[in-house]
């Protein structure tokens, strides 16, 4: 099993999700700014870098585990999917792979937050932002996490798209 979280810029929800699936983060607190900054590529993704699938570690299951931005495309993902379904019908693929967008889970405080730091450059303003949206938006990435790992438990194709709209 793959699992690729999805985010506009693939370094704060998915930065987040990705740690928290991988035990890298706290599930039982809300983690601290040293922590928050300290997940791997939290805030360091530049606009060059979106698009591109970064593997982030294998879970205590033997999973992969991969964060990609996908900006403002609405074709990344269905792409992704279409070419993940080629490969399996016509290569012989048996790799499920999951992609879950983490975009729902994101407050105002986080998304001011990524512009600023990462849109404009101003970090020194931009990141207190990021601390306060992530810390609010924390348990809704760890239930998102959870329902992501939950639904590839039970999914019967081979790649599932969770668009996670009712988060």
């Amino acid at each position: 099993m793959i699992y690729i979280y999805n985010c506009y810029g693939g370094t704060h929800s998915s930065s987040l999700a990705s740690a928290i699936h991988l035990k890298k983060l706290p599930l039982n607190r809300i983690p601290t700014k040293e922590e928050i900054l300290g997940t791997d590529y939290f805030n360091k993704l530049k606009y060059k870098d979106m698009g591109k699938i970064i593997y982030r570690g294998t879970d205590e299951d033997g999973n992969k585990v991969f964060s990609v931005g996908r900006g403002t495309s609405k074709v990344l993902i269905p792409c992704l999917e279409n070419l993940i379904r080629i490969l399996h019908n016509e290569c012989g693929l048996s790799e499920k792979i999951i992609f879950s967008n983490m975009s729902p889970t994101v407050p105002p405080a986080m998304t001011l937050g990524g512009f600023i730091a990462r849109g404009i450059g101003i970090e020194f303003i931009g990141v207190p932002f990021l601390i306060i949206g992530s810390r609010q938006a924390y348990n809704r990435i760890i239930e998102l996490v959870n329902y992501t790992k939950k639904s590839a438990k039970t999914m019967t194709e081979p790649v599932l798209v969770l668009s996670n709209d009712k988060f």
